[in-house]
C-alpha cells in the first residue's frame, strides 16, 4: 500500500535522502526502510503491528520518523526512564533538525516524578525535627526546584538519587488536594500533563501507559491524551507489566499512612470526636501486629498462609476494625477538607484488603511483597488477555517492537500474551555479521549448574581466563544475587581488572564508571541484561551464569502453571521456556551493538547443547559462530584490540 506517508518515508531513507546525508557514519539497512514503511502504512490504515527488529536494525528511527511525518499525535511508550529521556533528549530532537519540522513534543512521567510544591513547602516548615543528612537534602532540594522549570527529579544532581528525603516531596496521588491546592496554577504535574495534551509525539513509559488507561489514579483524571497511534518500544515487558496493571496491590504502609493521619487530626483538631481517636490508634497497632505475624511467616504465597489460624484470626479481627472506623468515619464527611479526603480513599483500601482476604479467585496468584518497610498484598492475574483485548481496541493504531519478541522465530506468544487478533507480525534479522562478529561458546566438562557452590567455581575458573584474554573489557550476567555476590567474593584478589558489582552504586554509575575505566568487569544481575549500550571494545566479552529460567516457587508462576496444566497443556513449554528465550536473548545482546563490535558470549551451562529444549534457545539466537572450545574464545578474545 503506497500513502503519501510511505513517499515521504522512502525518500528519507534512499540513498541521497536526509538520513543518508546527515547522520554520521550512516550504512544503508534494507531491515529499517522495511520497518520505517511498514510502520507508515499500519499508522494510515489504523491496524495493529508486531515489529521484532534485531540489534542494529535502527527501530528507534524506523518508528519515529513515520510518527513525525505523519502529523498524527502519536504516544511513544518505552520500557525504561533511560530510554524515555534518551528519545526525548536526543532522538527526536536531531530528527526534527534534520526533518526541518517543528512538531511540539513532550515528556510525561509518573507523578512521582515531580516534586510537589505543596509538600515541599510543608516539610521546610517543619524541618526543625529531621535528621540532619535529610535536612540538608531538603534544602539542596529546595534551591534546586526554585530554578526547576519542569520539576523533573530526573534532572536533580545535587542529591542522590536514594536520598532519604525525596519521598517526602514527590507528588503523590494519595496526598493531592487538586484545586484547592495552594500551587494548582504552577504544578509541575499538572503542567507536564497541559504540555502531553497539546503535543504530537508524547513519550512515556509502559508504567504510566497502563496505569492511565486502567487505574484512572493519577489525581487529574487522565494525563494522557486519546491519541491517533500508541508505539510500545521494549514491547517484550508488556506481558508481565500489564499483570500488574490488571491485578490489584495493596501497600499496607498507606493504610498505616491514612491512619497516622487521622490520629494526628484527632489530637490537633478533633478533640470532641474520641471515636476516631481511639479506633485509629487502635486499628494501626492491629496493623501493625499483623504485618509482624506476615514477616514472622516468612511465606509470600497468601494461599499457603490461610490454614494459619493465629494469623487468620488476626487478620478477620484487623478488617472487623478497620470497617468499623469507616462506618464512624462516614459521620464526620464535611468536617475537615483533609479528613474528607481520607474518608474518600478508606473504603476503597478496606475493600481491597477484604477481596485478598477472601483469596476465591483461582485464576489469579495472591502474593506478599516484603520490604524494610511495609508488606505489599498482591492479586496477579494469569492470564491478561481478554484485559488487553479490550484495551488494544481498534479505535487507534498499535505498533509493539522490540528486539526479542520471538520464540523459535514465532512472534504468536507474544500475540497471545496481549489478546492480539488480525495484527500483522514481521520479524526483521539483524544486519550485523554474526558470524564473523561474534563467538559464542559453551566450555566443555561443565558440571550441572544446580549444584551452586561447583558452579561458582567453575564460573570463576572460566571468568578469569576470559577476563584475562580480554584485559578486562568484560560483563558478567547472573540469574541471582546470591550467585553474583558468591562470584564477586571469590574474583576478588583474582583478577587484576577493577570488579564493578552490583549494588555498590545505581546502574547509571557503575556504567559510567566502567565506560570511564576502560579494562573493568561488571558483575550485574537482570537490571544489566537490558537497556545497557556499551559500544566498541570497551566490551569484549559477556559471560553468562547459566540459562535464566524463571523460578519454579515462583507464585504467579506457580497460578500459571496450573491455569495451563487444567488446558492439558504443558507448563514449561507454555510458560519457562519462553520466558527464559527472550531473557537470554536480551543478556546476549549486550555483545555487539553495532557493525565494528567484535565479542565472545560465553555461557556457563551446558543445558542448551545437551537438552532436547537448547535448539529453542539456539534458533533464537542471532546467529554466532559457535564452539565448545574455551581456548578458542580465549584466542579470539586476545584478537580483539
Amino acid at each position: 500500500m503506497t500513502t503519501r506517508l510511505t513517499k515521504e518515508v522512502h525518500r528519507v531513507f534512499a540513498d541521497n535522502g536526509v538520513i543518508a546525508t546527515q547522520v554520521k557514519d550512516y550504512s544503508p539497512r534494507p531491515q529499517q526502510v522495511e520497518m520505517a514503511v511498514s510502520v507508515s502504512e499500519h499508522l494510515v490504515s489504523k491496524k495493529t503491528l508486531v515489529v521484532e527488529a534485531g540489534t542494529g536494525v535502527g527501530k528507534t528511527y524506523a518508528y519515529l520518523i513515520p510518527a513525525l511525518l505523519s502529523g498524527q499525535q502519536v504516544i511513544v511508550s518505552t520500557g525504561s526512564k533511560n530510554l524515555q529521556e534518551q528519545l526525548f533528549y536526543k532522538d527526536l530532537p536531531a530528527l526534527l533538525d534534520m526533518l526541518d519540522i517543528d512538531p511540539k513534543i513532550a515528556l510525561l512521567k509518573g507523578r512521582n516524578n515531580y516534586l510537589c510544591q505543596h509538600h515541599m513547602a510543608e516539610q521546610v516548615q517543619g524541618a526543625t525535627s529531621m535528621d540532619s543528612q535529610v535536612l540538608d537534602d531538603l534544602l539542596r532540594i529546595n534551591h534546586w526546584a526554585g530554578q526547576s522549570l519542569d520539576g523533573d527529579i530526573g534532572g536533580l544532581t545535587s542529591v542522590s538519587e536514594q536520598s532519604p528525603a525525596l519521598p517526602y516531596v514527590v507528588s503523590s496521588k494519595d496526598n493531592c488536594l487538586g484545586k484547592r491546592c495552594e500551587y494548582y496554577d504552577d504544578c509541575f504535574t499538572r503542567k507536564a500533563r497541559v504540555r502531553a495534551m497539546d503535543a504530537k509525539i508524547i513519550v512515556v513509559n509502559h508504567h504510566l501507559f497502563f496505569a492511565d488507561r486502567i487505574l484512572k489514579e493519577t489525581g487529574f483524571a487522565e494525563l494522557l491524551p486519546d491519541s491517533d497511534a500508541v508505539i510500545f518500544d521494549e514491547a517484550h515487558l508488556l506481558p508481565d507489566i500489564a499483570v500488574t496493571y490488571f491485578g490489584q496491590q495493596l501497600n499496607l504502609g498507606t493504610l498505616a499512612k491514612a491512619l497516622a493521619q487521622m490520629e494526628k487530626l484527632y489530637r490537633q483538631q478533633l478533640a470532641d470526636s474520641p471515636q476516631i481517636g481511639i479506633l485509629s490508634s487502635r486499628c494501626l497497632t492491629l496493623l501493625l501486629e499483623w504485618q509482624d505475624k506476615l514477616y514472622d511467616s516468612a511465606q509470600n504465597d497468601w494461599r499457603q498462609l490461610i490454614g494459619n489460624k493465629q494469623l487468620m484470626q488476626a487478620a478477620w479481627q484487623l478488617l472487623e476494625e478497620l470497617t468499623a472506623l469507616a462506618k464512624v468515619l462516614l459521620g464526620y464527611v464535611g468536617r475537615l477538607e483533609q479528613l474528607d479526603d481520607i474518608i474518600e480513599k478508606w473504603q476503597g483500601l478496606v475493600d481491597k484488603l477484604n477481596v485478598y482476604f477472601q483469596c476465591d479467585n483461582s485464576n489469579a496468584a495472591y502474593s506478599i511483597d516484603f520490604s524494610d518497610g511495609y508488606a505489599t498484598l498482591r492479586i496477579s492475574p494469569i492470564d491478561v488477555a481478554k484485559e488487553c483485548r479490550e484495551l488494544f481496541n481498534d479505535k487507534v493504531s498499535w505498533i509493539f517492537t522490540s528486539a526479542t519478541l520471538q520464540i523459535d522465530r514465532d512472534l504468536s506468544l507474544f500475540q497471545q500474551a496481549l489478546g492480539l487478533k488480525n495484527c500483522r507480525s514481521l520479524l526483521l534479522d539483524s544486519p550485523f555479521d554474526y558470524p564473523k562478529q561474534a563467538l559464542f561458546c559453551v566450555p566443555r566438562h561443565l558440571g550441572r549448574v544446580s549444584q551452586q557452590a561447583h558452579a561458582a567455581n567453575q564460573l570463576v575458573e572460566v571468568a578469569i581466563a576470559a577476563i584475562n584474554a580480554a584485559q578486562g573489557r568484560t560483563f558478567i550476567l547472573f540469574t541471582s544475587h546470591s550467585m553474583m555476590n558468591r562470584v564477586a567474593q571469590l574474583l576478588n584478589g583474582r583478577v587484576n581488572y577493577p570488579l564493578l558489582v552490583q549494588g555498590q552504586a545505581s546502574k547509571q554509575v557503575l556504567l559510567k564508571k566502567y565506560r570511564q575505566l576502560g579494562n573493568g568487569v561488571l558483575l550485574g544481575t537482570g537490571a544489566f541484561w537490558e537497556g545497557v549500550d556499551v559500544r566498541g571494545k570497551l566490551l569484549s566479552c559477556v559471560i553468562i551464569d547459566k540459562l535464566p529460567f524463571m523460578s519454579p516457587d515462583d507464585n504467579l508462576y506457580k497460578a500459571r502453571a496450573e491455569g495451563v496444566s487444567r488446558k492439558g497443556k504443558d507448563p514449561f513449554n507454555e510458560l519457562s521456556l519462553p520466558q527464559a528465550v527472550i531473557s537470554l536473548n536480551q543478556g546476549v545482546g549486550r555483545l555487539i551493538r553495532d557493525e565494528k563490535d567484535r565479542g565472545v558470549l560465553i555461557l556457563c551451562d551446558n543445558r542448551i547443547v545437551n537438552r532436547p529444549y537448547g535448539q529453542a534457545f539456539l534458533n533464537s539466537l542471532p546467529p554466532m559462530s559457535r564452539t565448545r572450545n574455551l581456548d578458542k574464545a580465549l584466542t579470539f578474545l586476545k584478537t580483539i584490540s
